[in-house]
């Protein structure tokens, strides 16, 4: 069934196969369903021809994975960026099937995108490519059908851009993306919602494995990888609460704090800096940076062996992001929770590190947890910005936010539980259950059974 040339969704499907083996042991009737959930219900490939500014013509490939719709519409964001292909977009549906079952909300699972590159690329061809691509994806989305949203390279301009188009070719305004701009039918703290509710889930995190190491207190020390979305506002929320941020990143380098104090750290003005610089493409290699803040940029190297000491790692950069070598580097410094900003973002092998420091318990143990619970936020948001356009209502900020909280809250509850219960480990010496098998269990049950009771295996 799967195909050798797919190895981002060869490793999601393991993992969730690997972490499923007690359930299935124990409840054997659900092998069949496992068997037909890893297969999507539908996938789009098209072409999209768009004209530069110089007339020239281009052509890209455009997907849309429709995952599966036991729970509700497809949902899942559109990704621009040359490395798109079947593999990862079958991979992000996946997880994205599992992650919005853990939300509580009425979304099914699905994404697309294009190997578009929308860097070094002006408003103009950006928006020639936005509406030709939605030309086409507007055959196969809608309200109740199919509602994507941003993803890396999608942001609210690009968002708006299709949007307008799918307006103009259907002669509807409906909510038929999430992402929009506020005044014309988005939600407040959807560009916040991924960071802020990854923040929400860690506290829970630290409040039963290390409660010394409170968000509230600057000698907590957080690494961070990326510096778009997700990463700057975790950042922010970090900061926010007085916790001290270590780093940073993008493709090119890293900006990391070797020896923080007083004075010394990423600081909000910073990370506010960083936003302005990604709007226009910047890379933080051409951030001014001065010593006394003692920042520094690292080039060519990722932020998780550069840190003498780290308490919490947050992965919010993209897939495969942190190593079995970087695992072993980080339980070094001294790491204590690891939880997923973005997809997928520890290889198996890292993941395979941090279980098994986890299995050890005691003062050193390490509690890691995969991104489609810990990054829930982002996708629960959206999913309350469709609630909202299907009543022609606008929420407030704090409605929203205490929302979101209770929605992650919930997220972990479900995974703890699951992980109690299902992973297949004694506890008997005291460790913590595995979020990873918790989350798994607790998404696939909720989707398998959908599935059954519409029919979709017996």
């Amino acid at each position: 069934m799967v195909q050798p040339t797919e190895p981002e969704f060869e490793q999601a499907l393991l993992e969730l196969t690997t972490s499923l083996g007690p359930f299935l042991h124990a409840h054997p009737e659900y092998k069949k369903a496992l068997e037909i959930v890893q297969i999507p219900e539908r996938i789009v490939q098209f072409r999209v021809t768009w004209e530069d500014d110089k007339g020239v013509c281009h052509v890209q490939r455009g997907y849309r994975v429709q995952y599966n719709s036991a729970l509700g519409p497809y949902k899942g964001g559109l990704r621009l960026h040359p490395s798109v292909n079947l593999s990862i977009l079958k991979f992000l549906g996946f997880e994205q099937t599992f992650k919005n079952a853990l939300t509580g909300l009425s979304m099914g699972g699905g994404k697309g995108g294009s190997d578009f590159d929308p860097k070094g690329k002006s408003d103009g061809e950006i928006r020639r490519f936005c509406q030709a691509f939605m030309t086409e994806l507007s055959r196969h989305i809608g309200k109740d059908t199919d509602v994507p949203a941003g993803d890396i390279g999608t942001g609210g301009r690009e968002v708006a851009f299709m949007f307008g188009q799918y307006k103009k070719l259907r002669n509807e305004w409906v909510g038929v993306l999430t992402g929009k701009g506020i005044t014309w039918g988005g939600s407040y703290i959807r560009p916040e919602a991924t960071g802020y509710g990854l923040i929400y889930y860690v506290e829970h995190m630290i409040a039963k494995l290390c409660p010394e190491h409170t968000l509230a207190s600057p000698s907590t020390l957080v690494a961070i990888s990326g510096s778009g979305n997700v990463a700057q506002y975790t950042a922010l929320k970090v900061l926010e609460l007085r916790g001290t941020v270590l780093s940073l990143s993008d493709s090119k380098g890293s900006l990391i704090v070797r020896s923080p104090g007083a004075g010394a750290g990423i600081t909000k003005e910073l990370v506010e800096s960083i936003q302005s610089l990604k709007l226009s493409g910047g890379a933080l290699s051409s951030l001014a940076l001065t010593q006394a803040t003692g920042v520094e940029y690292v080039p060519g190297a990722r932020p998780w062996t550069l840190l003498p000491t780290v308490h919490i790692a947050l992965p919010c950069a993209t897939q495969n992001e942190v190593s079995g070598t970087e695992a072993e580097a980080l339980i070094k410094a001294g790491v204590r929770i690891v939880a997923e900003g973005s997809n997928m973002g520890c290889t198996v092998q890292a993941i395979e590190v941090f279980e098994a420091a986890r299995k050890k318990g005691g003062k050193t143990s390490v509690w890691y947890a995969p991104g489609k619970a810990s990054n829930c936020g982002g996708v629960a948001v959206s999913g309350l910005e469709m609630a909202q356009n299907s009543q022609r209502l606008t929420w407030t900020t704090e409605e929203i936010d205490a929302k979101l909280n209770g929605i992650t809250t919930n997220c972990f509850n479900i995974c703890y539980d699951a992980g109690s219960k299902f992973s297949g480990e004694s506890l008997a010496g005291g460790e913590l259950p595995s979020l990873l098998s918790g989350a798994n269990v607790a998404g696939f049950i909720k989707v398998a059974d959908a599935m059954k009771a519409q029919g979709d295996w017996w």
